[in-house]
């Protein structure tokens, strides 16, 4: 399945962010890995994808100097996340009417590769009845992949997982307005706020570990009204941002061998 991506790259880090002082002009995107920026990194992955078509980067202008082997365009920063993706996807739609889906990627996940792109495409492709498709890594792989992580996991009845920073949505999903997405956004480091929007229930029941992984979303997409899929990935790369100054470290040390 061919698909364009959008590529998260706004926002800037405050003074007081532990990255602060390795993010060139507060941007986190553009920490340096190893010789290049950050996202360079995940730009490399995406246009060596065979599922990849054209690249979006919304929210850095054009004068940093990245480079692609595909198309790449620049959109400015529309304010926030759930502004920046859905500039993005319909910027996408409106250049590739053909294309069904488009990838949502972190700009700060350098150890992307080409496969992990792939893998999620295909298993888009074969279940592409969905609005929404979120990338899950299982513990056991992010402890064995990266022991030293310190990653933020959700415990379900029968998995427990922290969330990927690639994933798929449907371009006809902001065919119309839904504010609940804007307000999930802006709540997004209020925990409170966020149990109100998908329900207590769902989340009580998660937290006490009695509904498993495939339920929770069922729920979640009932009161969301969308359909929605979690991808349980094999690779841990796609849960691996550099949120913090240790896990760059982990980050840098582990594509050491890349270059």
């Amino acid at each position: 399945m061919q698909m364009n991506a959008v590529l998260l790259a706004g926002g800037q880090v405050s003074s007081n962010d532990p990255l602060y002082d390795e993010s060139p002009d507060g941007r986190r995107c553009l920490i340096d890995v190893l010789g290049k920026p950050m996202i360079q990194w995940v730009i490399d992955a995406l246009a060596n994808s065979d599922s990849v078509d054209e690249l979006f980067v919304v929210g850095l202008p054009p004068e940093y100097g990245l480079s692609a082997e595909k198309p790449l365009t620049y959109l400015p920063d529309a304010g926030d996340m759930f502004d920046n993706i859905r500039c993005g996807v319909r910027y996408s739609a409106e250049k590739h009417p053909g294309h069904s889906k488009c990838f949502i990627v972190s700009a700060d996940i350098p150890a992307l590769r080409p496969e992990m792109v792939d893998w999620t495409a295909g298993i888009v492709e074969k279940n592409p009845a969905s609005t929404l498709y979120y990338n899950v890594i299982p513990r056991s792989v992010m402890d064995t992949q990266f022991p030293d992580a310190n990653r933020s996991y959700v415990r379900f009845k029968d998995i427990t997982v922290c969330g990927g920073d690639l994933n798929v949505v449907d371009i006809n999903f902001f065919q119309k307005e839904r504010p609940v997405w804007k307000k999930l956004t802006q709540a997004r480091k209020h925990p409170l706020k966020q149990a109100s929007l998908l329900g207590f229930d769902t989340l009580l029941l998660a937290a006490l570990h009695m509904i498993t992984l495939e339920k929770a979303v069922s729920m979640v997409c009932k009161r969301l009204m969308l359909e929605g899929k979690a991808l349980v990935s094999p690779y841990a790369e796609i849960g691996m941002d550099a949120d913090k100054p240790h896990q760059l470290k982990i980050l840098r040390q582990t594509l050491e061998g890349c270059v």
